[in-house]
């Protein structure tokens, strides 16, 4: 054991010592490389033979790459080569390094005497910092807080004596309101005005204070300035209105004025006309609590007594002649003013600028004031001549004049007669215009849901047209009818009738209301026994025109058709009939019954205002034709009726379309464009009206809103006949020379409402069944087979049960809309016409077909006939032939389909053509085939 530590020792002594002999060795080799004289040329050869990996920055191992470097056999020789390669690079580096740092060893010394330098010369700050911080500490104890105290005080003192001048300052400000209160009290507007542009000018220095930004002087004074300007309107003094216009000119504020000036001509008429007729509705119901101030004027109207009529209006127009006389002197002023200034300007110079923002101002003053004479005339006349029944009285004494003087010196009173009808003119176009706006928001928000009125509805029921009944009833005296114009000249004159006693202008005294209708009252419901009287059955129509009773008028022929019809219709249980379950009610909405309220009270107007009949007439055309436009454009207005080639809009209902559009819809306006044009074309003109949001069109389930197209339509078709019925009045009250706009109205307006039916509902029709999907199936039938099939292919049944699915939709649909026997035709027609018309496109797909092809198709079409025979009762089928003769087509010589395509242009140049490349090879010859193709050109080029 001993010998084995003494071994190992002595082993590692021998080790070690061979290990510092060899590193003796390479030391002395490495001292005699780097002392041998080296060339720079050889020395950078050498350095440049060392590889790139040794002045790697990464960390690298030497040895371990050596060793891996080291081939599988060792030479010695070539070991001892490569060392001494590795030693000449080791002694070349070395000595390269030594020589750098010998090189830059001056640049050392520099440097290192330079930091020694900064070390001392930071040594010295810190010395001066321990010294200043003690100096510091010497003067915080002499100088003492008392003294920087005096200094602080010293400075608020400053600041106090300038906040005592600024208090001053705003005292004086504050005692100026006082002053300025003073003059406007005295009504020195323009001083005021003056001294509050002084004040606010002081003011804008102190405005950082709170207490000067709180005063209102301006707006208190701009507020008095606006009262005294009130009070021109109804008593104008000349030295008031001039200090007040000059007190806005000194605040450059003369438009603003007028503007204030008519707004406040405007309250004025207003508010006296509501005084006036208050005073004598509260003298007239005595001691009762009804609250009438807070009544709208309108409604305290209907509570002037017959008794208070005229006296009322006779206040009225004084009231509104002390407000229109001060309109007047205040436009002479204005006129007396710009001459004034006019000549100063012109014998003065003064500054282009002021001159040209003077010149601005009279020019906006004079044409606010033109202008405000038309509408101050118009606001005074509506609120008193048109003011509901006032109006009446007006033309039943105006009547009563002309005809006393007819009958005293045969005069015409044509002066009188011309300023009735222009004011009534004017007057009833104003009326129908807001009463068009009316209709374009009644349709904008119509969701065309059923009206719910009975089976036996009839316009004679609505307040509106019992004048019908009256004018023809024998219990109203013959004094009455002269006074209301129903029957001119028909009994005695008025100097005849009351020779003896009475007064003619104090009849219209006694007049009842209901004699004649309140022609100006709102749309909608006058009261609730005027609405109980739209549902209700009526047990009498004594008093009930002949041309009222009738309940349908026939849309080709324009007869009454018998009563029996509607009742025979619903005996037969026909299966095309979908209003079984209902009763015969007619179709209308709460828009086309204002409508007919509308109608009644424009007849009324024609029945007291003869002289304007024509306009009144072209008026209720217009209701008409806006509410065909809007049923149109919100349900038959679509792209592909040419492409359809059925012919769904004739050229009598496109030419009535275009009529209305270019007369009645203003189209720019309704698209957003830059509006063009005279003004007083477009003002005749309205917006096309919108379909309301709530209405969906685009659900298959409803098909595709049919429920509220039914509706429209028909309500439509309705108010036709509502206006067939009373065509023979509204002849006998216009003037002969008229008579053929009346007739041409009819002919070509009201007697094509039935004819949107086919454009509305074939939109139905085209999307109620799937067409593509048919023409998909024939497309996957063979037709060039060999024997003749018995059954029919699967497209037919495909078909057979779409028409169940419209049927079944159909009967769905009726459960909430009676949809008329005319309605349910129309929409089998569509659908029937454009699956025969899918299927002739289908056939025409056909590539290759056999005789026993077409016979397969004969097949098919007579089963889809037998089939749909029994879905409907419409005969004969639409399109039966068109299908049939296209089929049998194939079969036709050569020059028997020559004269087929010349004579059925009926089809498409793709099906005819087809139907010749089909035939190809069976009994036409290619030279045929070229020669009928030629011919199928010549048709098809005029077209295009």
């Amino acid at each position: 054991m001993g010998l084995d530590i003494l071994t190992k020792d002595r082993e590692r002594r021998e080790r070690r010592e061979r290990g510092a002999v060899q590193e003796a060795r390479a030391g002395e080799e490495m001292r005699e490389l780097r002392e041998q004289p080296l060339d720079p040329v050889a020395e950078q050869e050498v350095i440049d033979s060392i590889e790139e990996v040794y002045f790697s920055t990464d960390s690298f191992d030497m040895v371990q790459y050596e060793l891996e470097k080291l081939p599988p056999e060792l030479n010695l020789q070539e070991l001892e080569q490569y060392r001494d390669t590795l030693k000449r690079q080791q002694a070349a580096v070395s000595k390269k390094v030594a020589d750098l740092i010998l090189e830059k060893q001056p640049a050392y010394v520099k440097e290192l005497e330079r930091v020694t330098a900064l070390q001392t010369n930071l040594q010295l700050a810190a010395v001066i910092c321990t010294n200043a911080r003690r100096q510091l500490g010497v003067a915080k104890e002499g100088f003492t807080e008392a003294c920087l105290g005096l200094l602080a005080n010293q400075r608020r003192r400053q600041l106090l004596t300038g906040l005592l001048q600024s208090l001053r300052t705003i005292k004086t400000l504050q005692r100026t309101d006082v002053r300025l209160s003073e003059m406007l009290e005295e009504e020195d507007y323009p001083g005021a005005i003056q001294l509050c542009l002084e004040c606010q000018k002081a003011a804008s220095t102190f405005k950082h204070y709170s207490c000067i930004r709180s005063t209102h002087t301006h707006a208190h004074t701009s507020e008095q300035l606006d009262v005294a300007l009130s009070k021109t309107c109804k008593h104008f003094d000349v030295v008031h209105y001039t200090k007040v216009q000059r007190a806005y000119s000194l605040l450059g504020k003369t438009q603003m004025a007028m503007d204030q000036l008519h707004m406040h001509f405007t309250q004025a008429i207003h508010n006296t006309v509501f005084q006036v007729v208050l005073g004598y509705v509260e003298l007239c119901a005595g001691n009762a609590d009804t609250k009438f101030q807070k009544m709208q004027y309108k409604d305290l109207c209907t509570h002037i007594t017959l008794d208070s009529y005229i006296p009322c209006l006779t206040d009225l127009c004084k009231a509104l002649w002390e407000v229109m006389l001060s309109y007047h002197c205040t436009m002479q002023w204005h006129e007396e003013h710009d001459n004034a200034a006019s000549w100063r300007t012109g014998s003065t110079v003064v500054g282009l600028a002021e001159e040209s923002d003077e010149s601005v101002d009279r020019s906006y003053v004079k044409k606010k004031l033109e202008h405000g004479l038309t509408r101050i005339w118009q606001v005074g006349f509506i609120c008193s001549a048109v003011a509901h029944q006032f109006f009446r009285c007006v033309l039943i004494l105006s009547r009563l004049l002309r005809t006393c003087g007819e009958e005293f010196c045969d005069s015409k009173s044509e002066v009188l007669q011309e300023s009735i009808k222009r004011q009534s003119v004017n007057y009833f176009k104003h009326y129908h215009r807001a009463r068009l706006e009316e209709l374009r928001m009644f349709l904008e928000n119509e969701t065309w849901e059923l009206c719910p009125v009975k089976s036996n509805f009839n316009i004679s029921q609505l307040h509106e047209f019992k004048f019908l009944g009256q004018c023809r009833s024998p219990s109203v005296s013959p004094s009455k009818l002269a006074s209301s114009g129903a029957v001119p000249g028909l009994e005695l004159g008025l100097f005849q009738q009351y020779l003896q006693e009475g007064n003619p202008f104090e009849m219209h005294m006694e007049q009842k209301e209901e004699e004649s209708e309140d022609v100006l009252a709102s749309n909608g419901y006058e009261s609730d026994e005027l609405e109980k009287s739209v549902y209700q059955e009526y047990d009498s129509d004594s008093d009930v025109p002949d041309e009222l009773k009738q309940d349908y008028v026939d849309e080709n022929t324009g007869d009454a058709p018998l009563k029996s019809i509607s009742q025979e219709t619903i005996r037969s249980k026909k299966r095309s009939d979908y209003n079984l379950n209902k009763a015969n009610q007619p179709i209308l909405t709460n828009t086309t019954l204002n409508v007919i309220r509308l109608l009644g009270k424009y007849m009324q107007m024609m029945n007291i205002l003869k002289p304007i009949a024509f306009d009144v007439i072209h008026c209720v055309s217009q209701l008409f034709d806006y509410y065909l436009y809007a049923v149109y454009t919100f349900f038959g207005c679509n792209d592909t009726y040419e492409a359809s080639g059925l012919g769904l809009i004739s050229s009598r209902l496109r030419s009535t379309l275009n009529r209305i559009q270019e007369s009645l819809i203003d189209v720019e306006t309704a698209e957003g464009a830059v509006v063009h044009g005279p003004p007083e074309e477009r003002k005749e003109k309205v917006p096309s009206p919108h379909l309301s949001q709530l209405v969906n069109l685009s659900n298959s389930s409803a098909l595709f809103g049919l429920a509220q197209r039914v509706v429209a339509t028909e309500s439509l078709v309705f108010l036709a006949e509502q206006f067939e019925a009373l065509q023979s009045h509204l002849d006998s009250m216009m003037p002969p020379a008229k008579k053929p706009f009346l007739q041409q109205f009819y002919s070509q307006t009201v007697s094509t409402a039935s004819e949107l039916r086919k454009p509305i509902y074939w939109i139905v029709a085209a999307k109620a069944l799937d067409y593509e999907q048919m023409l998909l199936l024939m497309a996957g039938v063979k037709w060039d087979i060999r024997e003749i099939m018995s059954q029919h292919n699967i497209y037919v049944d495909v078909l057979l049960k779409e028409f169940e699915q419209f049927h079944q939709r159909l009967a769905d649909v009726s459960r909430h809309v009676r949809i008329p026997l005319p309605v349910s035709n129309v929409l089998w027609e569509h659908c029937i016409r454009l699956a025969n018309r899918t299927l002739v496109e289908g056939y025409a797909n056909v590539k290759k077909c056999s005789n026993e092809g077409r016979a397969l198709m004969q097949l098919d079409f007579q089963q889809f006939l037998m089939k749909l025979e029994k879905l409907t009762d419409l005969r004969p089928i639409p399109d039966k032939e068109f299908v049939e003769t296209y089929i049998k087509a194939y079969y036709l010589t050569e020059n028997d389909m020559e004269q087929f395509i010349k004579n059925h242009r009926e089809y498409s140049m793709k099906q005819l053509a087809n139907l010749v490349n089909v035939c190809l090879g069976s009994h036409i010859n290619k030279k045929a085939r070229q020669k009928l193709l030629a011919a199928i050109d010549d048709i098809d080029r005029p077209k295009r």
